[in-house]
Formats: C-alpha cells, structure tokens, sequence
C-alpha cells in the first residue's frame, strides 16, 4: 500500500461572530434557552422575507482578505433544496457559483516544514439548527438557524492527517485573531466535512471520494482521516470497489460508517434566490476593509522573535491562546525591555493558574499592570522569586497593587551585605559538617547550606548574593 497516497480535502464551516443572525433581527446566543431566539424567517414561515446583515458581508470580506482571496465584488445568494428537518424552508440560501471571496492560500507548518495550502473559494451561508437525537424522539432547536456561516474550501492539497490537523489550528488561530469568528470547538462554532481519496502516487487522476460529515472536533478529524486513508487503501490491495459516499464518524469505535451515496451539484437543484438582491461591493470598500485589518498571527510571531527577542518555543506557546497573547502584549507598555521576564511569568506562573481554573485572563482580578509592577519589583532585587511568587498568587485572587503587598507583608528582599554577611555567618558556625563538605570539593552541600540562609532570613535573602558569600566564605585559603 506504500505506492498509494491520500487526497484530502476540507470544507470548514465556521459561524461568524455577529450579534444578530443573517437574514432577521433575531440575536445569536448560544446559551439561550432552545427555540426563543426564533421568528417567521428562522422558522421558515410562508412570506418571511430575508434581509441581509451587513455585518456578515463585511467579516466574510475580512476574511478573505486575510487569506489572500480575490474579492467577488459582484456575488450572489442561491437557494439549495433538500429536505431534512434542521432547515425548515426544505432548502438553505447559500453561494454557488459567485461567491464572495475566490482562492486564497493558508502557508502552515507540518513537522518544521512550511507548507502553502491553496484555497477553492469562501462563500457565506446560513447555518441550520441543531438536531438532537434520543433513545426514543429527537429535537430541533432552531436557535442556531440562520446563524451566519463561512464554508472555507481547500483545494486537494493535503495528504495526511498531520497535514490537516496543521491547516484547521492555523485556520481557527487566523480567524481569531482576526476577530472573524470565536471559533468555540464545544459551541459549534467551527465544523468540518472532510473528502478522502486514494490514489497511485504521481497519478493526475483522484480516486473515488468519500465524505465525512460535521466533525467538530480537531482530534477526531485527524483520527476519522487515518481510519479512512486505511480503509480505502485497504480495499484498492484487497481489490474491493469503492464507491462515493458521504461517512460517518463513530468516534466510540474509531471507525467511520456508509450513511448515504454523495449527492452531486445538480441534486441540490441550484438557482438564485428571488428575495435577495445581488451583493455588489467597489474597491474603496474592500480597501477600506483591508486597512482595517489586525496584525495576523504569522506576523505577530515575526515581531516577538525579531523585535523583542524571543525564542520562536515561547512566541508559539505565548501566540497558541489570543486571550494570552493580548494580556502578554498589555504588560509589556510597562515594563520597557522585559520581554523575555514578561514572557516567563506568562508561560509558567499564569498560564498554570489559567489551566487550574479552568478561566481566561479576563477572569481574574490580576491585571497587566500589576504584573508589570512585580516583575519589575524582581527585576530591580526588592523580591526574591520565591516571594514573587507568593505576592503573585495574591494578586490572583484579590488583585492589588504588589508594592503595596510587599510593605505590608515585609517581603521586601534582604541585598544588603552586611546583612547577608551575617546570615550565612550564623549558618556556618551551626553547620561544622556541610561547611566540611563543601571544603573538601563537595560543592553539592551548598545547595544544604544556601537552604539554611533563606530559612534564617525568613525566604527575605537574596539568593545569589547568599550563594556568592558562601562560595568566597568557603574558599581554601
């Protein structure tokens, strides 16, 4: 099977981050109870009529933009028909053959190696409601009905899971950062179809496609693209015809299931929708749109490494949640040439307080400026990190300011040299054997002696300093 090779391709739906749905007033909520965020024209209703949402327009545009697509600047909506319960019209209103933005690229990284994933088109749709299946019944909420959508389509330029998996993460970072879409995996917020094919390698013909449908999560799309390379490679060794067909996923099993023949265009039975006119932009307003545009992700890990010098491990970690990087960059107006201080704290002392409690830095009553005010507290040697550590678990759960924490709690770091002269004094005269030790090369005693310093100075002594005068006070003469 080494002499065969997958094709894969995605088709991404992602909702867009507006307030209200595409064709009403009806506001998008998630958390609302099902079915109250509904009216005549979610619901289908004979002579609703649908009303485009600017704003939809708009984030599609910046979308693309960011991806490097050409602009439709003469686009149009069409209705496909089927027939199934979440889309109560018997068809969604959707783009066909004019859609708003056309190609683009998305350059990832797959095992250190960059690599160009080339883009068929985005158009913008409506979402349909969400089906719920019981043991004896099912139920639609139509609350997500009419949510506006992105479906973003790749060419067949990927051939692995891994490659996948590269694409949809640098995707869903994009358009965050963008501020296009939240991109909530648990909320449904970005879904995926998945097209699979096997083929001999170097072949300019695909093999026969399958189709999984709506995963909506990053780890079962890589692992339904590794049951399905296998299958199909499988059956073309064991000589068993394929056919196309739209799969499932069962994520139990770790298999995907045949649920239906694929459907080509022509079933959907494609024509422009009536009650909608043409979208029709100009330059200036795609310019408009595009001088608007945030700094993307790739450019922002450019900057970190090049202009504030860090290691391309701590942008990525830093870059890996926007909620994290937004707070990074809040601290860094005040604590000039820190960066690499402010990315520590970042990586360690907060991203594991993020993961404890499971909350985004917005939740927690430590700000960037206080942040800011204790790293340059431990930059200038009034705290020990030892004690830093201490007056930052406070500024999470009470916030405050860390000057004022450090005077009313005496943390205030002990550099003073006779001071520290008569600590690691004292510890010497009380420690006859590993003072011995030391002397006589065993250099690991120190860490002993260093340890009875802190304790003497109540964690107040500065460290190196204590390790210094250990060092000179327990040199051969």
């Amino acid at each position: 099977m080494n002499d065969l090779q997958a094709t894969i391709g995605l088709e991404t739906h992602v909702q867009l981050n507006t307030k209200t749905k595409i064709w009403c007033g009806c506001p998008v909520d998630p958390h609302a109870d099902p079915n109250t965020c509904c009216c005549p024209v979610c619901l289908g209703y004979p002579g609703s009529l649908p009303v485009l949402n600017a704003e939809a327009v708009r984030k599609t545009v910046q979308a693309g933009l960011l991806l490097n697509c050409e602009i439709g600047l003469h686009s149009k909506h069409d209705r496909k028909s089927y027939f199934y319960p979440d889309m109560p019209k018997n068809y969604q209103i959707t783009q066909y053959d004019q859609p708003l933005c056309i190609g683009g690229e998305l350059e990832v990284e797959v095992n250190g190696k960059s690599k160009k994933v080339r883009l068929n088109r985005i158009h913008l749709e409506e979402d349909v409601g969400k089906s719920t299946h019981l043991r004896g019944s099912s139920g639609i909420d139509y609350n997500r009905a009419g949510t506006p959508l992105m479906e973003i389509v790749t060419e067949p330029d990927l051939h692995s899971e891994d490659e996948a998996m590269a694409y949809l993460s640098a995707l869903k970072q994009l358009l965050q950062y963008g501020g296009v879409s939240d991109c909530n995996l648990e909320l449904g917020n970005i879904r995926c179809d998945v097209n699979i094919s096997v083929a001999p390698k170097g072949s300019d013909t695909l093999g026969v496609k399958a189709e999984i449908k709506n995963m909506n999560s990053f780890r079962n799309v890589h692992r339904a693209i590794a049951y399905e390379v296998f299958r199909q490679k499988k059956a073309i060794a064991e000589g068993t015809p394929l056919v196309q067909e739209t799969r499932g996923w069962d994520d139990g099993q770790g298999t995907t299931f045949s649920m239906r023949s694929k459907e080509d265009a022509h079933d959907y039975r494609y024509f422009p929708d009536p009650d909608l006119c043409s979208i029709v932009l100009n330059e200036e307003q795609v310019e408009e749109i595009k001088a608007s545009l945030p700094e993307r992700p790739r450019e922002k890990r450019a900057r970190y490494i090049q202009e504030l010098g860090l290691p391309a491990a701590d942008a990525d970690v830093i870059l890996a949640e926007q909620d994290v990087a937004e707070f990074f960059e809040a601290v860094l107006p005040h604590v000039q040439g820190e960066a690499k201080a402010t990315a520590n704290w970042v990586m360690t002392e907060l991203m594991r307080v993020l993961t404890e409690k499971e909350c985004r830095p917005a939740d927690l009553p430590l700000t960037p400026e206080a942040l800011a005010g204790l790293i340059k507290l431990v930059q200038g040697k009034t705290l020990n990190a030892p004690k830093a550590k201490e007056v930052f678990a406070e500024l999470v759960e009470q916030g405050g300011d860390p000057k004022a924490i450090v005077e009313k709690r005496g943390l205030a770091q002990v550099s003073d040299d006779s001071a520290i002269d008569a600590f690691v004094q004292q510890v010497i005269e009380a420690n006859p054997g590993p003072v011995a030790d030391v002397q006589s090369g065993k250099m690991q005693a120190i860490q002993f002696l260093m340890g009875q310093v802190m304790k003497l100075s109540r964690g107040k002594a500065n460290p190196k300093m204590v390790q210094e005068r250990l060092k000179e006070m327990l040199a051969p003469e």
